[in-house]
């Protein structure tokens, strides 16, 4: 597939010309045209939140690898991707990787499952990735370092076993999703769940015992607990009001405060959504059904009204600061259904399709979306996400969010993968390696799609010698022969 005829980022080689496109293409990005010294920073300044000090306004966001062990343990690879994140410079790392609280609930058969048979494991990897913050900017540098573990059931996109169909486990039926699939998606019971939050509260308190300072309950991305936000249909306990539909994040929250006193709580939460997508005949992205009428969203986008999806994000923030917990990572959609939404590119991985839109504006979109729930929730510590698309600009933006308060914290995904120095660099006042930043080939997708590890093959020389690299190439010869 040809990508449409978007501009090159790194063609928009001045602030007026990156601005002079933005307003011709009225897409609401702000930024500043120059980035300030070092030492002023907006990037660069620490943080206390309840007498927790973050050292820079940088975070990495968790990304999964495709590369633990089976039995969920983690690899050398793991190992040196999470190196990377210490070394980065960031002193917010939001999970470095998703953790399955149970093995049927990992993504792939790599994932990483935090239970007792892999705590050690989990340990010595927090331990590397600490240690090699310590060994880039000097001892005493991880004291204003926080690291957290982000906690995940997959639910319908569960897939835990190598070389096998899927094997689903949703929160209710979904008349578009569940025919996605070739085999039954059951539905979790009211009693499942009750036990599933129970193995969240059992992982959160050994992730608390090996040294993380937070956990992550993550509600985004279509997995289980984002899923049960929009249970509207769902019969029980943990469907119809959102009382209902948020009762595993307050038994789960619960729990932890009994089972893990002193550990931080976090949620990363899909703010907004969309109705699923599919590749349409030229090759584009197109919505499957109407948005007038869906209800299987959580925070449905309609006619771009940003902040009009918002509302069922507002409601929940709600709970969310009555419950005492303060830090949210914002993200949007899913990676399966709208992955336009979450992850704006330029080139679609192997399953997915061309961008519908600029990417530029999926940047603005989530850029807003978390500077609107700043404003209405000031008290609370908002990470932003969605930056990566930005390339060469990313620095200007993220210093204008931070500066004007949009956002607390700049949230790097993808980007980390080819370019793991890039907040150093910046904090340093070093100019840009623009060779080793991400143009989101999504090759760090299509690998693990293929059942290959996730890593930068372009740009990244390890993943470029790396024999996946050999197959990723002969599937992208086979596909446009």
């Amino acid at each position: 597939m040809t990508p449409p005829r978007f501009p090159k980022i790194a063609s928009l080689k001045t602030a007026d010309a990156f601005r002079s496109y933005l307003e011709a293409e009225h897409i609401g990005i702000l930024f500043d045209d120059t980035l300030a010294p070092a030492a002023a920073s907006p990037l660069g300044q620490p943080i206390v939140v309840n007498g927790t000090g973050v050292g820079n306004r940088f975070c990495v966001l968790p990304m999964e690898g495709w590369d633990g062990t089976t039995d969920g343990r983690p690899s050398d690879l793991t190992t040196r991707r999470w190196r990377n994140f210490g070394s980065s410079g960031a002193k917010l790392i939001w999970g470095g990787e998703a953790a399955a609280v149970c093995p049927e609930g990992r993504a792939n058969p790599n994932q990483l499952v935090i239970d007792a048979s892999t705590s050690g494991a989990l340990a010595s990897l927090r331990e590397a990735l600490v240690a090699a913050h310590e060994d880039a900017f000097g001892r005493g540098a991880a004291d204003d370092l926080f690291v957290g573990l982000q906690l995940t059931h997959s639910g319908r996109f569960s897939r835990p076993k190598a070389k096998s169909l899927p094997e689903p486990l949703a929160a209710y039926s979904h008349p578009r999703l569940d025919a996605r699939f070739t085999v039954p998606v059951p539905v979790l019971s009211d009693l499942d769940l009750d036990r599933l939050a129970g193995q969240f509260v059992h992982a959160a308190r050994i992730a608390r015992d090996i040294g993380f300072r937070f956990v992550d309950v993550k509600h985004c991305h279509g997995y289980l607990l984002h899923e049960l936000l929009s249970a509207r249909d769902r019969p029980g306990r943990y469907g119809g009001s959102l009382e209902n539909r948020s009762r595993f994040l307050r038994d789960v929250v619960d729990g932890i405060r009994s089972d893990a006193p002193g550990l931080d709580i976090g949620i990363r939460l899909s703010v907004f959504d969309s109705v699923p997508f599919r590749r349409g005949p030229t090759g584009r992205g197109e919505p499957e059904v109407p948005s007038a009428g869906y209800t299987h969203a959580f925070g449905l986008l309609q006619d771009d009204d940003v902040s009009g999806a918002l509302d069922d994000a507002r409601a929940l923030l709600r709970m969310v600061r009555d419950m005492g917990i303060r830090w949210v990572c914002t993200t949007a959609g899913s990676p399966y259904y709208c992955p336009h939404l979450q992850r704006p590119a330029a080139f679609p991985p192997s399953d997915g399709y061309l961008p519908p839109e600029d990417p530029l504006r999926g940047v603005a979109r989530q850029i807003d979306a978390t500077a609107i729930l700043k404003s209405e929730f000031p008290d609370l510590v908002f990470v932003g996400s969605g930056y990566t698309y930005l390339q060469e600009w990313l620095p200007h933006v993220a210093q204008f969010s931070v500066r004007t308060g949009r956002t607390d914290f700049v949230g790097l995904g993808r980007l980390m993968l080819a370019y793991p120095g890039l907040p150093a660099d910046v904090l340093a006042g070093r100019p840009l390696r623009r060779k080793s930043i991400c143009r989101t080939f999504s090759d760090c997708t299509t690998g693990p799609r293929l059942g290959l590890v996730s890593g930068c093959y372009p740009l990244d020389p390890f993943y470029e010698a790396h024999p996946d690299a050999a197959r990723l190439r002969a599937f992208k010869v086979e596909t446009q022969a």
